[in-house]
């Protein structure tokens, strides 16, 4: 995926917005819909605080704890490394950063990724 070639993302995968499709992911990179129904359910929970944020979330079979959610953007860590996930109109992306990176460097790429697709309909 291109956006791994900004050196702030290692591995990445988008999925359909329901979660249940991936369209593209980074060789090895196994995320399951399983794992992503809590996720999905996050962008409309309306509860405070939101339940991913009580019991964190799995991608790729690894736990993270939840530092950010809300109706477009999920983030969380597992130590030094973490994943930010965008929700756009059509698509979830998810984009893993290691632990030599900055969180936000990683969640710039991601959310700007995310603004050039939600302008071209997706």
């Amino acid at each position: 995926m291109s956006w791994q070639g900004t050196g702030t993302v290692d591995k990445a995968a988008i999925f359909n917005a329901e979660g249940t499709s991936v369209w593209a992911a980074s060789s090895g990179f196994q995320v399951s819909p399983q794992e992503l129904k809590p996720i999905v359910s996050s962008f409309t929970d309306s509860s405070e605080p939101k339940k991913i944020q009580g019991q964190g979330f799995y991608i790729a079979g690894d736990k993270y704890i939840t530092l950010r959610s809300d109706d477009r953007s999920l983030y969380g860590k597992k130590g030094r490394e973490g994943l930010c996930i965008v929700k756009t109109k059509q698509a979830l992306l998810i984009g893993h950063y290691p632990e030599n990176v900055q969180p936000g460097q990683a969640a710039t790429t991601v959310e700007k990724l995310a603004d050039y697709l939600i302008g071209v309909g997706y």
